[in-house]
């Protein structure tokens, strides 16, 4: 996520906390770089500007605090206002989703055909049944794409919401209608509307979708951008902006954007906070967006706040916690144990969703390790282990050579693979055997067997 403008922006830190004094010549340089920085982004010029401007007008002026250096200050002059850029200055209770209304709180989701908005709706209703405890009912108004209607019913149920049948015989504001009537009737607390997209911004789709708003009155509108398109996101959600009383935007495809230009003009163009980032493609790959936390991951700072909170809500405490007792007690560590490290690791999101979370310095030493690789490889040592059968995990010793023939043609991998395996796990054992002496640099030793032996970045070499 951000790569680009992450990697540009970290180094500019880096040299601005280095000046020990500040001038009017170094001062310029900088911001130069900033500006280019920017501008290869994809964000918008006037953004870019107006950004420039505030941060030389602050950087100028300002009066450094005893315990910065001139250096640190800038930092965090550029750090404040691109959270400023991102909506941070907007008050916080609109970057929150309002459900605060008499049920059914009806929320609307617009955009171009393509951006991800029933993908977006599948995800928002799963966040809204797995943290609020909400009973949510989602519709789809695009009759011109059966597709999508068949879609939003897969993803529904995936998610665990009710799902409104659509016929695409009857019109957009019908089915709204009925939709509404049946969400009121079986005491829905949330109806979640996918509504028609086009591929391009015209006035049949602006006056279909101003026509569901108008009836529907629903509590929140929002725009659902795709982060990869750049300046044309900026400028449909201009566009929509104009025509709907939007409260706020989603930022799909967050992940796959290098650039990231969308992230840093949309809310500054629309006047409308980012709320959530679809940042992969798994029903639980939505983030509530945070403008502070957000340029802390653009400046290279990393979101640790954020991996905290995909630790909480991906890995499974009652399970670690009974592993951690039964190290502690002595028990062996056994390949369902190895298994269950690596289920955690892929509902963390993988390596990928690891590293782009930590500080700039643990992603430049990771700069050898191919995150689709070493996630892939997560995903082949699960596969092996679920191969063998329940006496092999429990008893690795006993995997031989015609154990290792048949495991091998079961998962579909070289029989290297899976003795690779097996050198792992046991790299781990070995690590587990330790644990209860303590030591960060075992732990990262430890996690390390999970991505091919290479280590965790910033962690100690064997």
């Amino acid at each position: 996520m951000l790569e680009q403008l992450t990697e540009r922006l970290a180094r500019i830190a880096k040299q601005m906390r280095g000046q020990a004094r500040l001038t009017e010549s170094n001062t310029q340089e900088m911001l130069r770089e900033i500006r280019l920085a920017l501008l290869e982004a994809d964000v918008a010029l006037p953004v870019v500007r107006d950004f420039v401007a505030r941060v030389q007008s602050q950087a100028l002026g300002q009066d450094v605090a005893a315990s910065l250096t001139p250096g640190q200050a800038l930092v965090g002059i550029v750090h404040r206002e691109l959270a400023r850029l991102m909506g941070a200055d907007l008050p916080a209770g609109e970057r929150e989703l309002s459900l605060a209304v008499q049920p059914p709180a009806v929320v609307l989701l617009a955009g171009l055909q393509g951006s991800g908005k029933t993908t977006t709706c599948g995800k928002l209703a799963r966040m809204l049944i797995d943290e609020r405890r909400k009973k949510v009912l989602t519709v789809s108004t695009d009759v011109y794409r059966p597709a999508a209607i068949e879609q939003l019913r897969a993803v529904s149920a995936a998610a665990g919401a009710e799902f409104f049948p659509t016929d695409p015989s009857q019109p957009p504001l019908q089915i709204a209608r009925d939709a509404l009537t049946f969400a009121r009737r079986h005491f829905a607390d949330v109806l979640l509307v996918d509504s028609a997209g086009r591929t391009s911004v015209d006035e049949a789709m602006m006056e279909e979708i101003a026509q569901l708003h108008a009836e529907l009155a629903p509590v929140e509108t929002l725009f659902v951008a795709d982060a990869m398109l750049g300046q044309d996101a900026v400028n449909t959600a201009r566009a929509f902006a104009q025509r709907l009383p939007l409260t706020g935007i989603v930022l799909t495809k967050l992940d796959g954007d290098a650039r990231g230009g969308a992230a840093l003009s949309v809310s500054h163009a629309t006047g409308k906070p980012i709320k959530f980032a679809g940042v992969g493609e798994k029903l639980a790959a939505l983030e509530r967006f945070d403008p502070e936390r957000m340029a802390g991951r653009v400046l290279g700072m990393g979101d640790i706040v954020a991996l905290v909170e995909d630790v909480q809500k991906s890995i499974d405490t009652d399970a670690a916690e009974r592993l951690a007792r039964r190290i502690r007690s002595g028990a062996r560590f056994d390949l369902n144990d190895f298994r269950e490290q690596v289920v955690q690791m892929q509902r963390i999101g993988g390596i990928g969703n690891l590293l782009d979370k930590l500080p700039a310095q643990f992603a430049k030493a990771a700069a050898g390790v191919d995150n689709s690789q070493a996630d892939r490889q997560v995903r082949r040592l699960e596969g092996i282990i679920n191969s063998m059968t329940a006496k092999e995990r429990a008893r690795p010793e006993l995997i031989k050579a015609s154990r290792k023939r048949r495991i091998a043609a079961g998962s579909g991998v070289p029989v290297q693979e899976v003795n690779r395996l097996l050198a792992q796990f046991e790299q781990m054992q070995a690590m587990m055997k330790q644990m209860q002496k303590g030591g960060v640099g075992k732990m990262m030793r430890a996690l390390g067997a999970l991505t091919g032996g290479r280590g965790v970045p910033g962690g100690p070499r064997k």
